[in-house]
């Protein structure tokens, strides 16, 4: 996670101050917080192992995108609870995990102290050192951010394109996962409560064409846009359809309290509750994506920023 608008101290969240956040964890969210990359054949494996497996799945694929060497220096922005970043570490690369919110790099900490090193620090605005390694321009390899830019606000967002490009040495490379918008509709038209964006603390959802335009404007190439929307969004859509049915009748919240014992810790406003919230999710999803894109520094100034190389589709 990095910096957030006005929708709430995200400093504070992720937490089991919101119902939706304490039935997450119940159902198995630990050190990832990423929604899960699920295909329709083992889409009902979820009852069994629950979204962990899912979680770990999306990981690897936008860490794939990465192509990170051993040893070399790479910077897991709004890192969460470390797990990318400690998978990175296990890889041999040199890992800093940088995250806006405290509770998250403590847990970093105690969980991956070992394997990379997690710092406190905005990722639209950093320091000149983290964890004792300098932030200096040219000086990574490889950036990550996972699932965390739609906290930045649309300024943040280009702030952090702009520190990722400074960052990074020439040829060096920004993989970035995040939920995105089909359209420019007003986000409060979709949320009309602020009920996800509460949850989440975010303020808008940056239209996935208008990305690529960032990039180009800070300096990067685009060299691959992947559309990750069916696996993560509408199928994370239909699980939550599932959820809500049986949580809205008794025999319903009994079977869900059965696999996952921790929901019994749910009362009736509380699962009245989680079922709106959910329901207002479904609301936006129907209009919103899920993109990865992989940006390149290019590694000399002849190299001309925006453009797609041969041989790699938009999509």
């Amino acid at each position: 996670m990095g910096d957030s608008g006005d929708s709430g101290d995200l400093a504070s969240a992720y937490n089991d101050d919101s119902v939706l956040f304490r039935v997450l964890r119940h159902l198995g969210w630990d050190s990832l917080v990423d929604i899960g990359y699920f295909t329709l054949p083992t889409l009902p494996l979820v009852v069994l192992t629950g979204p962990v497996p899912f979680q770990r799945r999306l990981a690897r694929r936008s860490l794939a995108l990465l192509d990170a060497r051993p040893g070399q220096l790479v910077l897991d922005a709004g890192c969460g609870r470390g797990d990318t970043t400690a998978r990175l570490g296990a890889a041999g690369c040199r890992a800093l995990g940088v995250d806006i919110q405290p509770a998250q790099i403590d847990q970093a900490r105690r969980r991956f102290g070992d394997s990379a090193r997690f710092a406190v620090a905005d990722a639209t605005a950093l320091p000149q050192r983290a964890a004792e390694i300098p932030l200096t321009e040219g000086s990574f390899d490889r950036v990550h951010c996972l699932e965390a830019a739609f906290h930045f606000g649309h300024e943040g967002r280009r702030s952090f394109l702009s520190e990722s490009f400074r960052l990074l040495r020439p040829g060096g490379r920004l993989v970035l996962v995040d939920v995105t918008s089909r359209t420019d509709q007003p986000i409060e038209s979709l949320d009309p409560n602020g009920l996800v964006r509460g949850t989440w603390r975010f303020d808008d959802i940056e239209p996935y064409e208008r990305y690529p335009l960032m990039a180009s404007a800070a300096g990067f190439t685009t060299r691959r846009i992947l559309d990750w929307t069916t696996p993560v969004l509408h199928r994370a859509a239909q699980l939550c359809a599932l959820f809500v049915g049986a949580a809205s009748t008794r025999a319903g919240r009994r079977a869900l309290c059965l696999r996952w014992p921790g929901l019994r810790t749910l009362d009736a406003q509380d699962w009245d509750e989680v079922i709106t919230v959910v329901r207002a999710h479904r609301a936006i999803g129907r209009v919103t994506h899920y993109t990865a894109y992989v940006l390149d520094k290019p590694a000399s100034r002849g190299r001309p920023a925006g453009r797609l190389p041969a041989g790699h589709p938009p999509v």
